[in-house]
């Protein structure tokens, strides 16, 4: 009975054992976790209007850095204060946890559009760079070196100063910083394309430039784009609540999680959730984003796969 029993342990750890590898194995595989972070931060910019409980905008000066709705003591000493924030109020009684999913959707929309408008840009550059060479080569990549030189906060400071701060504005900046991104990694991978046999066979048939780019040479480094487009999503989210933080991004009232954190700076000892969680949004995001870019370029370049 003593041997049975301890076969039947044994038995058991090692199952326990292989189910753990499996799990192991299944999350190093595939980006898992960060994948439904990054679907919840769709999902919940999408369908903000329907998931938020309260108005974004809307005030309740009772209820001045209510707390969490787990701080019971707090709701049961301020009967007047009706309703229960989940992840509580902020310094004028808006509730966090709207502000939050809304913040979803304004990060989304700056990182879809800046990402297109600097992705289109940046590969167009890079493409005719790496592919006609010579002076246009040297004049786009001079153009990438100086663009990279210039400080980008002290050019967000005076766009700042000589437009105000805008929507527009915070787009236009951060589609500005990313076509640069695209141009040398781009530009790498067509001066290695253009010299293989199937580009020769296309320009003897007469293809046209324009032709031979977009219609031979694109295919080749969409995995690069790919790639760099899913790291760069992160960086732009980043970026934009860095400058909402900083008072040159998104204007106040709008729920950008940078704006939430600048608010909620002031009153951090006394009250740590309006600053906290949408902190926390901002790292899940971004965390994600990057993992998942790392996972794309081990598995997009041979070079790199993990079995």
């Amino acid at each position: 009975m003593i041997a049975t029993s301890r076969s039947v342990s044994t038995r058991k750890k090692f199952k326990l054992a292989n189910l753990s590898r499996r799990i192991w194995y299944i999350l190093r595989r595939w980006p898992i976790i960060p994948g439904v972070v990054i679907t919840t931060l769709v999902l919940t910019g999408i369908f903000a209007p329907l998931l938020a409980p309260q108005d974004q905008f809307k005030q309740n000066l009772r209820a001045r850095n209510a707390p969490p709705v787990w701080n019971t003591q707090w709701y049961d000493d301020n009967p007047r204060v009706e309703l229960r924030y989940i992840l509580g109020a902020d310094h004028v009684g808006r509730d966090i946890l709207s502000r939050i999913i809304y913040g979803a959707r304004i990060s989304l929309i700056v990182a879809t559009i800046s990402l297109i408008t600097g992705l289109l840009m940046g590969v167009t550059l890079g493409l005719s760079a790496g592919y006609f060479g010579g002076h246009i080569e040297e004049l786009i990549m001079r153009l990438t070196d100086v663009w990279y030189a210039i400080p980008f906060l002290l050019l967000a400071l005076v766009a700042n100063i000589i437009f105000g701060p805008s929507f527009g504005l915070v787009l236009a900046l951060l589609a500005l910083s990313t076509w640069p991104a695209f141009v040398r990694n781009i530009r790498a991978e067509t001066l290695s394309l253009k010299t293989l046999d199937y580009v020769a066979l296309a320009r003897v048939s007469g293809a046209s430039n324009v032709r031979i780019i977009f219609k031979h040479l694109l295919p080749g480094v969409f995995n690069t784009v790919v790639v760099i487009a899913t790291l760069r999503v992160g960086q732009l989210i980043l970026a934009e609540a860095s400058l909402s933080f900083l008072g040159v991004g998104i204007p106040s009232p709008t729920p950008a999680w940078g704006v939430m954190i600048a608010e909620g700076r002031a009153d951090l000892r006394a009250a740590w959730w309006p600053t906290v969680f949408p902190g926390v949004a901002i790292f899940l995001v971004v965390m994600s984003l990057n993992f998942t870019g790392d996972w794309l370029r081990d598995r997009l370049d041979p070079r790199l796969r993990q079995l």
